[in-house]
């Protein structure tokens, strides 16, 4: 199959499967944000954020050597498939034991059996969902994701309604979908057949351990880019601004999802087109061309409505969201450009540069947190600083990478379109936060300078996959 044509069908069948099960939790908010407080959506939050820091560091992670390894056409599938749930094993052998430390944090003392649950789980449906995407059972994948969802959602009614569970019923419906998930998986994948001790391989273990071990800290790093701001915003301004800045996030979360869903689709397509180096630089180049249009123009679009979209679905006491969103929303975009050239590290298996690059971006994002926080607190801002911290520690990382990653694959990189969207998407976002004069106008001129720098680079990547769709 054309390589177009099959990041194409990926892209559809995963964004069918990811975007439907998530469009129905982002219409749930105005449910979350009407049951809980803001005081107890911040406590789920930072649960839930506690427990994604442990996720990576429990399963050694092997969740993404496995992705990268399985996608290998000349790596044994049962050996890397069994040397892989070795060493979750193994992780998560280590994690049960050390998890008593936990108890150690006040605030998560009486969640701590729920943190390790999540923990546990998570990774289980995570190493067989990444397993079963990487040996293209791309459908399989998309369906595990919506049945996922599903599960979450409906145990989040019965938990939050029915049996007014509170924050205990909002993080366990999670739980328990990963669960159902996983057995979900292992039956209608066999994935027993792929699994035997005697496949267990100690080279293939210290080959996925290679691979894998640098990505832990990478992964953290993100994490803690995402989630420093909400600890610190909680220590600086409290619970109930921490609630409101983390409801803020949910509508950026748009941009991440469909981003997450084309790079589901592109690691896969990229990994299986890395042998050639000329077709690959291209493949880059003009996939890349039109991801930066579609995720500029999409940013464009929600920060003109985020004012609307943000009382739409958050409760009344959530409205102050509105002030953090546009920010948000902007780092969100840049998030996406910088999870792309991700793809290059991932392809080349240069994990440690990876690595070194995000941990830039957190460095950054702490020291920004812990001196604009409180600063724009002061000036009557709340949690803006934080906000501001995180775009500007994507903006680093973005502009590394820029330069980094073409090392490794040759490509054109787009400079004055990016930096150019870029500022556009600043500039918009100051008028959306700020509320300035002749806000009309120019949101107007602004939106027409976006669609003249990414407008026909979007219409011809359309262009040209459809064409080569049909000569595929």
């Amino acid at each position: 199959m054309n390589r177009y044509r099959k990041l194409f069908s990926n892209t559809v069948i995963l964004g069918i499967g990811t975007f439907a099960s998530k469009l129905l939790v982002f219409l749930l908010m105005p449910l979350y944000t009407a049951l809980l407080s803001t005081a107890e959506y911040s406590t789920a939050e930072l649960i839930m954020g506690t427990a994604n820091l442990l996720i990576p560091i429990a399963c050694v992670g092997i969740s993404n050597g496995i992705f990268r390894f399985a996608c290998d056409k000349a790596q044994d599938k049962k050996k890397i498939f069994s040397s892989s749930v070795a060493l979750l094993c193994c992780g998560l052998g280590g994690f049960l034991l050390l998890s008593p430390l936990l108890l150690l944090a006040d605030y998560l003392r009486a969640y701590t059996w729920l943190i390790v649950a999540y923990v546990f789980f998570a990774n289980l449906q995570s190493v067989c969902a990444q397993y079963v995407r990487a040996v293209d059972k791309t459908k399989l994948f998309a369906i595990q994701g919506i049945l996922n969802t599903l599960l979450t959602v409906l145990c989040n009614l019965l938990f939050l309604i029915v049996f007014d569970l509170g924050v205990v019923g909002y993080v366990l419906s999670v739980v328990v979908g990963n669960i159902v998930t996983t057995v979900f998986l292992i039956l209608t994948a066999k994935l027993w057949q792929v699994f035997s001790v005697s496949s267990i391989d100690k080279g293939s273990m210290g080959e996925l351990l290679r691979f894998s071990l640098p990505l832990i800290p990478t992964t953290l790093c993100w994490l803690i880019t995402d989630l420093s701001d909400r600890y610190l915003v909680t220590y600086f301004c409290g619970a109930e601004v921490n609630g409101i800045y983390s409801a803020a996030y949910k509508i950026p979360t748009v941009v991440t999802l469909l981003s997450s869903i084309f790079m589901q689709a592109w690691q896969f397509s990229a990994v299986a087109e890395a042998s050639d180096e000329e077709e690959c630089s291209r493949f880059y180049t003009n996939v890349f061309s039109g991801f930066i249009s579609f995720v500029m123009i999409g940013a464009t679009g929600l920060l003109l409505f985020s004012g609307l979209l943000t009382r739409l679905l958050l409760s009344t006491s959530f409205h102050g969201a509105v002030l953090y969103m546009p920010t948000l929303l902007i780092s969100a975009a840049l998030e996406a450009l910088v999870s792309f050239l991700a793809t290059v590290y991932l392809v080349r298996k240069k994990s440690m540069h990876s690595f070194l690059t995000a941990m830039a971006g957190a460095v950054l994002n702490i020291l920004l947190n812990v001196w604009w926080i409180p600063l724009f607190d002061r000036l009557g801002y709340a949690a803006l600083g934080a906000a501001i911290a995180t775009l500007t520690s994507y903006a680093a990382v973005l502009v590394i990478r820029l330069i980094d990653a073409p090392r490794w694959i040759t490509f054109r990189r787009y400079t004055l379109r990016v930096t150019g969207s870029a500022l556009i998407l600043l500039g918009l976002g100051a008028v959306v936060t700020f509320s300035l004069p002749y806000s009309i106008l120019w949101m107007t001129l602004l939106t027409v300078g976006m669609l003249a720098l990414n407008g026909y680079p979007l219409w011809k990547s359309a262009a040209a996959l459809l064409k080569k769709r049909g000569n595929g």
